[in-house]
């Protein structure tokens, strides 16, 4: 294995805009919750003439469905996230739209037949609800409670418990109802997460910013220090991601 200094100085200079993983291949693996995000995305956008994918990142996962409706739009709130999704979805016409996480939704009531999301920062139930058409769905696949918290932990300490419940499926449960929508499903996975080098880990924590806020190579020497050598003397450090299943739908 390379020297600390190597490794990290390589993540911390790496791009880490959009939302491909790739450079993580052979540095860290995560399980895939069974039921398959993308396969039921492509499904639903197949059968809807319009569909609103929320918070998409560089839109990596709608570009992965071969066909979609012939009327399409997406979300992002980060610049160059936003700047990568119209690089890789304009030339297939989808309509990519700079929106701020928590701001209200640039279109019309009922306009759409499906609104999906993977991943959101948080389900932004109310807007969801006036978007969708009577007899409209949502499909998402939402990171629930207590998710990477072996790694976030290691950097920040114990959490208190309403953090750890932060995500759990009844505050979607309960958004969702209070918007309107009726919930048809709210299926949890637990998947194991390892992590075999310190420069995924300082990947991670560049990508994934919420999940360590004040995150930086230089405040957190010493716990990186820490964790190369778990690294290195263990060979790998294993977390655990939390995913939700959530559909629902718009009565008539």
């Amino acid at each position: 294995m390379r020297s600390y200094d190597e490794l990290v100085d390589e993540a911390a200079h790496v791009d880490v805009s959009g939302w491909d993983f790739s450079w993580l291949d052979g540095r860290a693996v995560e399980e895939r919750p069974g039921w398959g995000y993308a396969g039921l995305l492509a499904t639903a956008l197949s059968e809807v003439g319009s569909g609103l994918d929320l918070q998409t990142g560089g839109g990596e996962v709608v570009d992965s469905v071969a066909r979609l409706p012939d009327r399409m739009a997406v979300t992002e709130g980060w610049s160059p996230n936003a700047a990568a999704a119209r690089n890789r979805l304009g030339p297939r016409g989808v309509q990519v739209v700079e929106v701020a996480e928590g701001a209200p939704l640039p279109w019309p009531d009922a306009s759409f037949e499906l609104v999906s999301s993977r991943h959101p920062v948080r389900a932004p139930w109310p807007e969801i609800a006036r978007v969708l058409r009577p007899g409209g769905r949502y499909l998402a696949q939402h990171v629930g409670p207590a998710s990477a918290f072996e790694l976030i932990e290691w950097f920040t300490g114990p959490l208190p418990t309403e953090v750890r419940e932060g995500r759990h499926p009844r505050h979607d449960r309960a958004g969702a109802t209070a918007a309107g929508l009726v919930v048809d499903e709210i299926r949890s996975a637990r998947c194991r997460m390892e992590f075999f080098d310190i420069g995924a880990v300082v990947y991670i924590l560049r990508k994934c910013v919420w999940w360590v806020p004040d995150f930086s190579v230089e405040r957190y020497d010493a716990r990186l220090r820490e964790l190369d050598a778990h690294l290195r003397r263990h060979g790998t450090f294993v977390a655990h991601s939390t995913r939700l299943l959530v559909r629902a739908h718009k009565p008539d």
